[in-house]
């Protein structure tokens, strides 16, 4: 008798979810910096920020474990964060808007916090697809 094997999605597939993804992060984003304001948005805003990150490292690696891209989103925020201690960001904030977006100007520690709760969002989302959705584990 033949043996059945679970269905395990191509890169196509996972990427067209990671796209679906990225962009109910992006209104996500969109809609708590309109509607909230002070802190709620702002950190709010900075887990999101991670949440996109681990969909985009989905996106370009589309086999990636729910670990790794949580731990490359999170590295990835952290390294934007601690380099505004640089001032480089805020340089290139003023030049670029775009630049202001991605890599923000003003290094504040509780941001780091944050990116650790986006991190972790990401990751139990992630790790909770249907197998049909998410890469399988080798």
């Amino acid at each position: 008798m033949p043996t059945v094997r679970a269905s395990v999605p191509g890169a196509a597939v996972v990427r067209v979810v990671a796209v679906g993804a990225a962009l109910v992060t992006v209104a996500a984003g969109l809609g708590v910096r309109s509607a909230g304001s002070g802190d709620v948005a702002k950190y709010a805003g900075d887990a999101l920020y991670t949440v996109l990150i681990h969909v985009l490292v989905v996106l370009l690696v589309p086999r990636v474990r729910p670990l790794t891209a949580a731990g490359a989103a999170l590295a990835f925020s952290w390294a934007v964060e601690l380099a505004q201690l640089t001032g480089v960001p805020a340089d290139l904030a003023r030049q670029s808007a775009v630049a202001r977006l991605v890599l923000g100007s003003t290094f504040n520690a509780p941001d780091l916090l944050w990116y650790v709760v986006g991190a972790a969002l990401a990751w139990a989302v992630h790790s909770r697809l249907p197998a049909g959705r998410r890469p399988a584990r080798p």
